[in-house]
C-alpha cells in the first residue's frame, strides 16, 4: 500500500508518519506508532482491553513464524466494515492509537 493510501486511511486522527521497518512500515501519530503495513496489509495495536473486540469484530491477530511455531504480535487485522464506512474506520483507529498509548506508559 503507497503512503498516500495509508495517510487518506488515517486522516480522521490526524497527520501521521510513516516509516520503513522489517519489510513493512510502521505507523505512527505524535511519534506513537499504532499500525503497521506488512505485505500490503494494515494492521491496527490492540491490546488486554482492546484484543476482543477485534476479536469479536472477525478480526485476527497477526502471527509470524518463529523458529517454527508462531508468535503472535498485538496487531489485529481492520474488521471488512470499516472500510466502507469512514466513521467506523474512525472508531478502529481511535481504538488502535488508544491502546498504543496504553503500552507506551
Amino acid at each position: 500500500m503507497d503512503n498516500a493510501a495509508i495517510e487518506e486511511m488515517f486522516e480522521t486522527l490526524g497527520p501521521v508518519t510513516i516509516k520503513r521497518m522489517f519489510g513493512g512500515k510502521g505507523v505512527y501519530f505524535e511519534g506513537v506508532i499504532f499500525a503497521l503495513e506488512v505485505d500490503g496489509e494494515i494492521l491496527l495495536k490492540g491490546d488486554d482491553r482492546t484484543g476482543p473486540t477485534f476479536e469479536e469484530a472477525g478480526s485476527r491477530r497477526w502471527a509470524y513464524d518463529g523458529k517454527g511455531k508462531p508468535v503472535k504480535m498485538p496487531y489485529w487485522s481492520i474488521p471488512e466494515e470499516a472500510y466502507d464506512d469512514p466513521d467506523e474506520m474512525a472508531r478502529w483507529v481511535r481504538l488502535a492509537y488508544e491502546a498504543a498509548l496504553r503500552a507506551k506508559k
